[in-house]
């Protein structure tokens, strides 16, 4: 190891930084679905309209967005473990507060503060591990925290809609409370503080300028579905502001001596390929989660819970494929793991473009359950391959780095899926209700006759009904067949990514900071 990440720890203490760690990562990731579904209970007992509630969910989506960028520079200069300890209680704090709001007001506050806090917990953790664990281990260490960042969000509904029926919607955020308690006093115990690095000065430009083009694009693509997207004026000002934002920041960045992110880690391209592809199942993993959900719910009539339990077998999938992804990538090449993941899980999105509305449960499951394997094909490997080769010093704005690029993805993919769900069910409702007319034999036919009366106003809303079903089941259908496509899209990318297996032999032989000229 670096002097910069200190000895590893060994033994029970591992064990329990471990726990301290994945704590936090699961408690994160939790939280960025588990609220959605106590909305309309949140509204009623905050007496706020649509619009209002519907910012509980985009506070803590731009918070935690702004505030990712600079988790890495915080952890060097403060050090990772006040850092960590800080981030975890606030968020605590905040969970607290969130369940004693009074207001709408005083939630979206509450909220943009778990969101402040609750940026750093994922990145963090990802880094004590990456540092806790050698080389040969880390394949493993990715394994454990991969099973907290892919299962929190694919539970999140179910454990939400479980505790608001249950109890009450205030508990979707009292749950985070002996959790971080006992992380805060866990990580106070056992772990140990990296070198803090004094000299290290705030780009407060460079923050600024990434801060407001993160957030105008979160804003953009959070808010972009709800006001119409381009055709209404809050978007395209949101979209100039994102575009001078960025532009801003890497004008800044690329001439200054002490830029805010380290760009020297992309020089890595392992470490850029790592990037790439968290971005690819950001976009796919969130995006068949906003789909599959109201799917199930919407079309084929399944309450919440059993909607959330049917979407769970793919964490089972997923859970399974962690647990034995480590030895696979001491066999292959990690590159040939990915495209393994990439081919599965476009094969299972290929299989989803033939659902129906008479699609069973045991279909769903199987079909949850192969893709849930293809994501643990994907997310252990890139995950490791990001920082085998990056040096040490590096990995705190670099696990922080690859939190970003996959919640931008994921904000991406719920976008675009659901952008393209509405504009194709208006388009197809419009295709199909053009062939309804007193002209249709299908219409003739005694016993549809009998049923849908054209001359009453129920015979028309029945009518309406169906087709505007029809239209949904084909809009979701042209979804799946997108992130499909894109999916395959995304297979080339693996030819960029070194030689792993050598970069694992000379793990046995060499120090960390000499394994990086160990690729081709």
């Amino acid at each position: 190891m670096t002097a910069h990440a200190g000895p590893l720890p060994s033994g029970a203490r591992r064990t329990l930084i471990t726990v301290c760690a994945m704590s936090a990562t699961i408690m994160q990731a939790l939280d960025t679905t588990i609220a959605n579904v106590a909305l309309p209970y949140m509204q009623g007992s905050l007496s706020a309209s649509l619009d209002q509630v519907n910012w509980v969910l985009t506070s803590y989506i731009v918070a935690a967005a702004i505030m990712t960028a600079p988790v890495g520079w915080l952890a060097d200069r403060f050090g990772r473990k006040i850092i960590f300890i800080f981030c975890v209680g606030g968020f605590t704090v905040a969970s607290l507060l969130c369940a004693l709001a009074q207001n709408i007001e005083q939630m979206v506050l509450f909220r943009l503060m778990q969101g402040m806090a609750g940026a750093a917990l994922v990145p963090l953790s990802q880094a004590v591990l990456l540092d806790s664990y050698s080389v040969q281990e880390r394949s493993q260490a990715m394994a454990i925290w991969g099973v907290g960042v892919m299962l929190g969000p694919i539970m999140g509904p179910t454990l939400g809609a479980w505790l608001t029926d249950n109890y009450s919607w205030h508990w979707v955020f009292l749950i985070n409370l002996p959790i971080g308690i006992l992380t805060v006093v866990g990580m106070f115990i056992f772990m140990d503080d990296t070198s803090k690095q004094h000299h290290l000065r705030f780009d407060w430009f460079g923050f600024a300028a990434l801060a407001i083009g993160i957030g105008s694009l979160q804003l953009l693509l959070d808010r972009g579905e709800q006001v119409g997207w381009f055709g209404a004026r809050e978007i395209w000002v949101e979209a100039i502001i994102s575009i001078a934002g960025f532009y801003y920041f890497f004008a800044h960045s690329l001439t200054t001596e002490q830029p805010f992110i380290n760009f020297a880690m992309f020089k890595d391209r392992n470490f850029v390929s790592g990037c790439l592809f968290m971005v690819v199942i950001g976009v796919v993993l969130f995006g068949t989660m906003a789909l599959v959900t109201p799917f199930m719910q919407n079309l084929l009539g399944y309450p919440i819970q059993t909607a959330g339990l049917l979407l769970g077998s793919r964490g089972v999938g997923t859970l399974l494929t962690m647990l034995v992804a480590p030895r696979l990538m001491r066999l292959t090449e990690i590159r040939n793991l990915i495209l393994l993941g990439l081919v599965i899980t476009a094969g299972t999105l290929y299989e989803m473009t033939g659902w129906s509305l008479d699609t069973q449960q045991h279909t769903i499951v199987i079909t949850s359950i192969i893709q849930g394997v293809g994501l643990g094909l994907l997310f252990v490997p890139i995950t490791s391959v990001a920082f085998l080769t990056l040096p040490g010093q590096m990995r705190n704005g670099a696990a922080a780095i690859t939190t970003l690029v996959r919640n931008i993805g994921s904000s991406i993919g719920i976008s675009m899926v659901i952008a393209n769900l509405t504009s194709k069910t208006i388009y197809m409702h419009e295709r199909i209700g053009a062939q309804v007319t007193p002209f249709n034999d299908a219409l003739q036919f005694p016993d549809i006759a009998g049923a849908l009366n054209l001359a009453t106003d129920t015979g028309k809303a029945m009518l309406d009904a169906i087709v505007t079903q029809q239209a949904n089941m084909i809009a979701y259908l042209n979804d799946f067949k997108l992130l499909m496509v894109l999916t395959m899209a995304a297979m080339p990318l693996v030819l960029f990514i070194g030689s792993t297996r050598k970069a694992h032999q000379a793990a046995a032989k060499k120090p960390e900071d000499e394994i990086i000229h160990a690729m081709d």
